[in-house]
């Protein structure tokens, strides 16, 4: 819930209950709640007790509502059809929404995100540090790390330089008990032989090239299929 509707309702701070949990705003930043309030709302003729969140911040919605309250009411909703279905008595209701007032809020949040200055956060400056005698084998460490304390990361990352894969093809196999890449076909169908694909001498040296690493690697194997 946002400000304007909680002011709206007549309700007071000293109202709230504390929620100290961060919530992240439409413009991507950390915000700490108000506090939090329990509210019923109506719907028809059934009447729902809805834990609210206050939240001062932007945002083109008066208050939102989420599972809590659609698992109460055991409601179906799509996003697609503005619609909310739900069971009362020996009915089914329907809640219909707008799709012209969602069209609008969608785009009053990402014109807000837009108009929000940024808070200048610069990425740090790094520098190239050659660990192993190879020039292609580097790391990039912070330009501005304490002298002893960028000796000490570079002393552990040459006495660890085992451990890292210089070339995707250096990279340990994928243990078949975790991941494994199956053709979905029928079995009980026979396969049909498609005509040869002929590409261009430079491709097919490329191909051979890639196919070869990766069979070292233990990538793949290869496997004979009867004719």
């Amino acid at each position: 819930m946002y400000p304007d509707l909680y002011k709206g309702l007549g309700l007071k701070p000293e109202d709230l209950t504390v929620y100290n949990f961060p919530l992240v705003s439409f413009e991507g930043r950390l915000v700490t709640p108000m506090g939090l309030i329990r509210l019923p709302v109506q719907i028809g003729m059934d009447v729902v007790e809805v834990d609210f969140i206050v939240v001062d911040v932007f945002s083109p919605y008066t208050a939102i509502v989420g599972r809590p309250w659609l698992h109460t009411l055991k409601a179906v909703s799509s996003t697609l059809h503005q619609k909310v279905k739900y069971s009362s008595g020996d009915q089914v209701l329907e809640i219909v929404g707008s799709q012209a007032a969602a069209r609008q809020c969608q785009v009053a949040a990402i014109q807000h995100r837009l108009e929000v200055p940024s808070n200048g956060v610069e990425c740090e400056e790094l520098e190239k540090a050659v660990i192993a005698d190879d020039p292609e084998k580097f790391f990039r460490v912070g330009a501005n790390l304490p002298s002893q304390e960028k000796a000490n990361l570079l002393e552990f990352l040459r006495a660890n330089v085992d451990v890292f894969a210089w070339d995707p093809y250096e990279a340990p196999g994928v243990d078949p008990n975790f991941i494994c890449h199956r053709l979905n076909v029928n079995p009980s169908v026979v396969p049909k032989r498609q005509p040869p694909r002929r590409p261009s001498k430079e491709h097919a040296e490329a191909v051979r090239s890639e196919v070869a690493k990766l069979k070292q690697a233990g990538a793949i194997e290869e496997i004979f299929y009867p004719q």
